[in-house]
């Protein structure tokens, strides 16, 4: 089995930053890390010119990229597209994520999300399908009349069998009782958004299994002083995950920074909300019939509402370090480690330790992506 050792980077480890140490890379695993004086002379060694090498990072919540909106295409080749776009900001694990839509398309995005992992399409990890069954007075860009309920056809649906991994998100109060667990018993990762559950039915949620929140802050009830609201009961629970988008526009950074303060970084995961801009030149584009233009930055609606976001994942990294103040080494966990270990798969990927796959990143000086590996394979964007 091919063996490598990669050096010349500050490895980002669980532990912390190691510099003038080499990471022994042996097939799609890390077998090692050791100083660089000590790496076998048998052992091929690239040399990274400096910077810093991660845990490649995973997004949860993709909905397109590289031009293509997963609701349009959901086929092999729109996955394909999606995936390849988000590779080149150093995502290495992603859940392309189906907007609120008709089951015959839920069933569709599903069926392509099982053909990529099939085909081995690099970084594909499951699908998150967010709605259609979320609450109308939270509704942000999604298009209120593919909401539904979740009935027996929708249940079965969701519970099919599947190769990867799926995430859910739904509005807690609108799910007949014991449909999160039912969820959950069956394989299912759900999550709450798109919500106008308060504080007592977010408990109950939480107490079912419910496992997230779906862009924390963004379309759900607020903290307040009398309700705490679904951020107050996301806040105060240690055992869930929360998504952020950190753009800059969706959350004001000092009420990401007293979030943290609050809760901790443990659950919190980077997310994106990637539209089909990130990796392309895009400037407008459509869903559900509806224009969204790209001003700023923003990913914005006739009615100036945010739809989705041009974020990329090594930019939503750059932010959290510099609008939150947070190391690298918490940025990337927030990025790789929290992610991996929502999706249950921290022992397979999401952080630089032996054993793990090689998934990886390398960025240079700046935080600008300059190589990924998945599986140990080695990729480097187009320039």
């Amino acid at each position: 089995m091919m063996q490598v050792a990669l050096a010349g980077a500050r490895l980002v480890t669980p532990g912390g930053v190691r510099e003038g140490a080499a990471l022994l890379v042996s097939g799609d695993r890390i077998a090692a890390i050791a100083d660089e004086e000590d790496v076998p002379a048998d052992i091929r060694t690239v040399r990274l010119d400096g910077g810093w090498l991660l845990p490649g990072f995973i997004d949860t919540q993709v909905n397109g990229g590289g031009g293509v909106l997963f609701n349009d295409q959901p086929t092999l080749e729109g996955v394909r597209a999606i995936a390849a776009a988000h590779r080149r900001f150093g995502t290495t694990g992603l859940l392309p994520t189906l907007i609120s839509d008709d089951l015959s398309i839920v069933e569709a995005a599903m069926t392509a999300i099982d053909e990529a992992i099939d085909a081995q399409v690099p970084g594909v990890l499951g699908i998150h399908i967010e709605g259609p069954f979320l609450n109308v007075a939270k509704r942000g860009i999604h298009d209120s009349g593919k909401f539904r309920r979740i009935d027996d056809r929708a249940f079965a649906l969701l519970t099919r069998p599947s190769h990867g991994i799926r995430l859910l998100t739904l509005a807690p109060e609108l799910a007949p009782p014991g449909m999160i667990r039912a969820l959950g018993e069956a394989g299912v990762i759900v999550s709450a958004g798109h919500s106008m559950a308060g504080y007592e039915e977010v408990r109950a949620a939480l107490a079912e299994g419910l496992r997230g929140f779906t862009h924390l802050f963004n379309a759900m009830t607020p903290l307040g002083s009398r309700e705490p609201g679904m951020v107050g009961a996301a806040l105060e629970d240690r055992a869930s995950h929360f998504g952020l988008i950190v753009d800059g526009h969706h959350i004001h950074p000092a009420t990401l920074r007293i979030a943290l303060a609050a809760r901790g970084t443990d659950g919190a995961m980077l997310v994106t909300d990637a539209m089909p801009p990130v990796g392309s030149a895009l400037a407008r584009f459509e869903l559900m019939g509806r224009e969204i233009r790209v001003t700023d930055g923003m990913c914005l609606g006739d009615d100036g509402t945010l739809a989705g976001s041009a974020l990329d994942m090594a930019s939503a990294l750059r932010n959290a370090m510099d609008m939150l103040g947070l190391p690298i080494t918490v940025a990337a966990r927030m990025a790789s480690g929290n992610p991996a270990a929502f999706l249950r798969i921290d022992g397979e990927t999401g952080a630089i330790a032996p054993g793990l796959r090689a998934d990886l990143v390398h960025l240079d000086e700046d935080r600008r992506v300059v190589e990924t590996w998945i599986a140990g394979n080695p990729s480097r964007p187009a320039k």
